[in-house]
């Protein structure tokens, strides 16, 4: 019996049913191969539901595919349905999995069915490619009703190749159905798109960062430099039935953390509209490829792992909402914000120019030449009377596979120089990131002095290629002083510099780089620690003493600095065990020995809160540019014409290739309980490792 009238079938296709119950395939053209199902009633064989299965030419191989039969209560069949059968061209294999067991098709001229139960599978094949297509429709109807009326089609010419790629294996390639761009995954032998965040400024006139503006400036094409690439493949009709639509989109909790841009040619210049949030609809127009450019938005950080899905879906209207009949996901993860250890190469060096440090910029200008790098002045029109430069920014980077630039974070603290990162670094691949909690009080430990990043280093067998960042904090079991958790959060949040938080709040000012910091070297272990040592430097004044010189004179020429004997020091309470509790923490944490620690003589004292500030100017606060040190002139003892302390850091120094060189820094910086490191900040080349290869 045939589903439909006769004459409403023969003009639909130009064909008359050359089998009851089965819909003829008619004219056929390049490109598919069909498959029909059928489903049957007690009385008649009615046409309930079809799906069109069709194969591109020149596919070698069509994996196979299982479609799920529903019961007499699902929409898929009429009320009443009992059994199916399957028709289909040539080239198609079908199998019928009937609780759990496969059942032979259905053999050409007969008319094997299966019972329409619940759970059973149809499973499809074709071992090779076809060459025919059809591009006609077929209609769905109930026997007696007549044809259906309205636009109540079913097209089985929907796009076949839809495909969304990204560069999911990382070689500034975008290839086409990549396997791994769905995931994302660490280490050399790892997978996954890669986007930047847009936080530089391209153009002078726009928000303060590329990634505040909804718009592309593709002046030279700078902008789109910074973004990843997506490509939408489509292939199939020049138009989409009526009521389906294809459309990329992204989850709610991500809209805010990705921003996409569609490359629209043009018949003057090509323009780039942005397309989220949440989701976008895709004109399909046939076999083409949209290009799409992607840029991250935010940095990872406490409520952001750095992972995005983009999603590709075809819809089709069965209701509402639309229901997806295909769908397609790429993954990115955003570029972290790598911080530079002392070990790298300085770029440039910054420092603000006070009314008295006038000297020791002049002193500095002869250093920055000999490393080999620039020096950078902050006038009094940008630093407002704020000398800290260390204290507000840190440099870092951000890094893809396409391209990579430096990223200065500004800290919380809002003092003279908040105005610099902006008016004087933001600019053409050169980023901006900033951290300011909107609810905790600001302390000294939230100074960028107080963090810092070691060298690359193995710690029992895990190799930390990018080092690992240390951030002062309070002693584990007390209320004290710590970092904001904003900021603290953020750095965790990279995941590839894992931080390691010491024990700072004994300090006055609570910074880490009071007490350690890194130097290069030229040996196997690349790096020496250096560590301020209450210790050391009370062996070396007795050493002195017991060579009749406990007069000599330390502060020589600084009239308002103690003079005198410093005899008494030799007795003075130490604060070594605050040193050392931290050294055992960074030997554990940094996997280092002994030999790879030098003790650097340092000499603290009380003040009326009970917080430990430098006797003299710590050396240990040093600036490393290369292989030459910008050392705080000590000012110690002077015995034979010399300090002992500067003799004694040379000493320690010198042998392993380092050129010391001691700055003056009494007036301009230690007088206000800070050092040469504090007064200014350097700009470093970055790691040449590709940090996607490392392993959290």
């Amino acid at each position: 019996m045939d589903p439909y009238p006769q004459p409403w079938l023969q003009t639909l296709t130009g064909q008359t049913s050359p089998e009851p119950g089965v819909i003829p395939v008619p004219r056929q053209e390049q490109g598919w191969k069909v498959l029909v199902v059928s489903v049957e009633t007690l009385a008649c064989l009615v046409l309930a539901r079809f799906w069109a299965v069709r194969i591109p030419v020149g596919t070698p191989h069509w994996p196979c595919k299982s479609l799920k039969i529903r019961g007499v209560s699902g929409r898929a069949a009429p009320a009443g349905a009992v059994a199916f059968g399957v028709k289909h061209t040539e080239g198609v294999s079908v199998d019928v999995l009937f609780r759990g067991h496969a059942e032979p098709e259905a053999v050409s001229g007969t008319s094997t069915r299966w019972p329409l139960d619940e759970g059973t599978v149809l499973r499809f094949s074709m071992s090779q490619a076809s060459s025919e297509v059809n591009d006609n429709k077929v209609r769905s109807g109930i026997p007696g009703a007549g044809p259906p009326q309205g636009e109540n089609i079913l097209p089985h010419s929907v796009p076949t190749g839809i495909s969304l790629d990204v560069d999911a294996d990382r070689d500034g390639v975008v290839e086409k159905n990549s396997p791994n761009k769905a995931s994302w995954a660490w280490g050399p032998e790892g997978h996954g798109a890669i986007l930047l965040v847009s936080c530089d400024k391209e153009f002078p006139f726009i928000p303060p960062s590329d990634c505040d503006s909804e718009q592309v400036f593709n002046r030279e094409g700078n902008d789109l430099l910074d973004m990843a690439q997506m490509v939408l493949r489509t292939e199939g009709p020049q138009r989409l039935p009526r009521g389906y639509e294809i459309i990329l989109s992204v989850s709610v909790n991500d809209a805010d953390k990705v921003g996409v841009f569609h490359a629209m040619p043009s018949m003057s210049l090509p323009h780039f509209p942005p397309i989220f949030p949440p989701f976008h609809p895709v004109e399909n127009s046939g076999d083409e490829q949209l290009h799409f450019f992607v840029e991250g938005l935010r940095f990872p950080d406490e409520t952001f792992s750095g992972l995005v899905s983009i999603h590709v879906s075809l819809l089709e209207p069965l209701g509402i909402p639309h229901s997806p009949i295909f769908i397609d996901t790429v993954v990115f993860r955003v570029a972290p914000w790598i911080m530079t250890p002392n070990t790298l190469a300085p770029v440039n060096l910054f420092v603000c120019s006070m009314k008295d440090n006038y000297l020791f910029t002049k002193e500095i200008q002869s250093l920055v030449a000999k490393a080999g790098c620039k020096l950078k002045i902050c006038f009094g029109y940008i630093n407002r009377g704020d000398r800290w430069m260390q204290n507000e920014i840190e440099f870092g980077y951000t890094h893809a596979p396409h391209k990579s630039f430096p990223v200065v974070l500004d800290s919380p603290r809002e003092r003279g120089m908040e105005q610099l990162p902006v008016k004087e670094l933001l600019g053409p691949d050169f980023g901006y990131v900033h951290k300011e909690p909107l609810f905790e009080a600001m302390a000294s430990l939230d100074s960028f002095g107080n963090v810092e990043v070691s060298p690359p280093v193995c710690v029992a067998g895990k190799e930390y290629p990018l080092g690992r960042i240390l951030i002062g904090s309070s002693f584990p079991a007390s209320a004290g002083r710590r970092m904001t958790r904003l900021v603290r959060d953020f750095l965790y949040a990279q995941c590839v510099q894992a931080p390691v938080e010491l024990y700072s709040d004994w300090l006055a000012v609570g910074n880490v780089n009071e007490f350690v910091t890194f130097v290069p070297t030229s040996d196997k272990k690349r790096f020496r620690m250096l560590l301020a040592s209450p210790a050391a430097c009370y062996r070396l004044f007795r050493e002195k003493q017991k060579e009749g010189q406990g007069e000599a004179i330390m502060f020589k020429g600084k009239g308002t600095a103690p003079r005198g004997t410093w005899d008494p020091l030799c007795s003075a309470p130490s604060l070594q065990r605050c040193i050392d509790w931290n050294r055992d923490i960074l030997k554990k944490e940094l996997g280092l020995l002994e030999e790879d620690i030098i003790d650097l003589p340092a000499l603290f004292k009380l003040d009326k809160q009970g917080k430990a500030v430098p006797y003299f100017p710590n050396t240990v606060t040093m600036m490393v540019l290369a292989r030459v040190l910008g050392i705080p002139k000590p000012f110690g003892p002077v015995a034979g014409g010399e300090c002992c302390l500067e003799r004694q850091i040379r000493t320690l120094l010198e042998p392993l290739g380092l050129c010391c060189r001691f700055l003056e820094d009494v007036a301009s910086y230690h007088g206000s309980l800070g050092e040469v490191r504090c007064g200014t900040s350097v700009q470093r080349r970055p790691f040449a490792f590709k940090w996607w290869h490392f392993t959290p």
